[in-house]
């Protein structure tokens, strides 16, 4: 018995879109043991639309601040990521920052990094989730500090929208994601926004490549401001420098913040 062409097509494409997107069933699992253990900040749930998600908020010691940083993790891991990610999130509060660390999209652990490039869809609205939540707290000024796959991820963001953004930390940016269309450098020249494209000297070698490929555009006056700086020492995670990561990303978030 035959059946219509149609059928076949929307069965491969729900097949495709469940394939593609992020697995909600691990995250819930990363959420499970992240509200478990959380000593700082104060879980919260946010939604796309289709599902919640988790974000980790730590209120800035001045409770007043008008500063907020939406901070993103890299491939496959959560919001309380020990490296880079829970540094910044609980070290910026101190220096006057409210700080909401989202759980971004994510694959099984078996996942290859070309396999997350149909995952950007699900980016921008879990970051205007984010946006939101902060602009209800009364927060003003709203940045964006990334690492890895989230700095791409950050990237798409800003590329593709008029976005309510005052700031972008790039952390360990790489080129893009492999055997796709995300190219960084492409989409950093379609960025507006001010940019500190932030790296180790021991990066990895994907990194440290890709770095040149944005200082050749941004030199040549595309996009907004941008500013490409490395840190002596510092490896792709910032082991053992995590002082000197979160004193880089204050200090050009506070520069670069005020004299908009």
């Amino acid at each position: 018995m035959s059946h219509p062409s149609w059928i076949f097509a929307v069965v491969a494409l729900l097949v495709s879109t469940v394939a593609i997107a992020s697995d909600v069933e691990k995250e819930r699992r990363w959420a499970d043991q992240i509200v478990d253990a959380l000593i700082e900040g104060e879980a919260v749930w946010l939604h796309t639309g289709k599902h919640e998600f988790l974000g980790i908020y730590t209120e800035a010691e001045d409770s007043d601040s008008k500063y907020g940083a939406i901070i993103l993790h890299g491939i496959g891991v959560h919001p309380n990521w020990q490296q880079v990610v829970y540094p910044l999130r609980t070290r910026l509060p101190t220096l006057g920052w409210h700080t909401l660390s989202l759980q971004m999209p994510i694959l099984p652990n078996d996942a290859k990094e070309g396999d997350y490039a149909p995952l950007m869809v699900e980016v921008a609205p879990r970051l205007d989730s984010g946006v939101a939540f902060l602009k209800e707290k009364g927060i003003e000024k709203i940045v964006i500090v990334s690492h890895s796959l989230g700095s791409t991820m950050a990237s798409y963001y800003l590329s593709t929208g008029d976005r309510n953004i005052q700031g972008f930390v790039a952390i360990g940016m790489p080129a893009g994601i492999q055997q796709s269309d995300i190219v960084n450098a492409e989409m950093v020249a379609k960025i507006r926004t001010p940019l500190l494209d932030l790296h180790g000297s021991q990066d990895s070698a994907e990194v440290l490549a890709a770095v040149p490929l944005r200082q050749e555009v941004k030199g040549k006056g595309i996009g907004g401001p941008y500013r490409s700086q490395k840190v002596e020492g510092a490896n792709h995670f910032f082991d053992d420098q995590e002082d000197d990561l979160v004193a880089a990303v204050n200090d050009w978030l506070v520069t670069t913040l005020t004299a908009r």
